[in-house]
């Protein structure tokens, strides 16, 4: 199973990246992984979001496999545990996925396709969190979940 991590935006500032980087290096030794950026559409800042999100979604639409299983971060999504992410992650291994796809759309969220797109939609909390911090979460969390799977000492109960 992959995993692939795909966000709308500009590459990651450098304080994420150190950390995005040292978290994916890391769940490569369970899983393959991936971060694709996404760039935001021409003339975004000139859309209204609506249309924006529409654009925004129509790239995403186009990198998805059939097959892919879509995870789609956001704020009305279920809430989980680092546990309950570790049971996620195992189950979808156990029902063979191919790939799990996590998405972080654009400022203004994604499209209704998107979500229709999406198996399953997770919050990682009732805070709102700048889209830059959101990967390096999501990066240390999917490590996290791992370690808990391997039952390593990464994660403290």
């Amino acid at each position: 199973m992959k995993l692939i991590f795909r966000v709308i935006g500009k590459p990651h500032e450098s304080f994420v990246k150190e950390g995005v980087d040292l978290f994916t290096k890391r769940i490569g030794n369970y899983y393959p992984s991936e971060w694709q950026i996404l760039p935001m559409p021409k003339n975004a800042g000139n859309m209204e979001a609506e249309e924006l999100k529409k654009k925004e979604g129509e790239l995403i639409l186009q990198t998805l496999l059939k097959d892919d299983y879509v995870v789609l971060l956001d704020e009305r999504g279920r809430q989980l545990s680092s546990e309950g992410v570790a049971q996620f992650i195992q189950s979808r291994a156990n029902e063979s996925t191919k790939n799990i796809v996590f998405i972080i759309g654009g400022a203004y969220g994604v499209s209704t396709a998107v979500m229709e797109r999406a198996n399953y939609k997770w919050s990682l909390s009732q805070l709102v969190f700048p889209h830059q911090l959101v990967r390096l979460i999501l990066a240390e969390q999917v490590y996290r979940a791992c370690s808990i799977i391997r039952n390593e000492k990464y994660h403290h109960q």
